[in-house]
């Protein structure tokens, strides 16, 4: 019986929309927010509240960005990424 009350529940909550966990849809211009650290310049990219890329200009030296990861907070260079590929020589003839 009570698996059968699980089972109920299970199928009553699948049966309804998930529309409030539907996102935002993406229009517009993403929101820029320059901030001055040290003697570099920080720019925050965000779309919808959500930061996805971090461009920053240091005063000596070429710009570059800091785009997501993963999910988390963690950024990484978008110039410089962490996966190598392998480039080996198999066959040659």
């Amino acid at each position: 019986m009570r698996a059968l009350k699980h089972l109920l529940l299970a199928s009553m909550l699948t049966a309804v929309p998930l529309s409030g966990f539907a996102q935002e849809s993406v229009d517009g211009d993403p929101d820029v927010t320059i901030r001055q650290e040290g003697d570099r310049t920080v720019e925050e990219y965000r779309v919808n509240g959500f930061l996805y890329a971090v461009k920053v200009t240091p005063k000596h030296g070429k710009p570059y960005f800091l785009v997501r990861a993963d999910g988390d907070s963690n950024f990484v260079r978008a110039d410089k990424p962490d996966m190598l590929i392998p480039a080996w020589e198999i066959f040659s003839w």
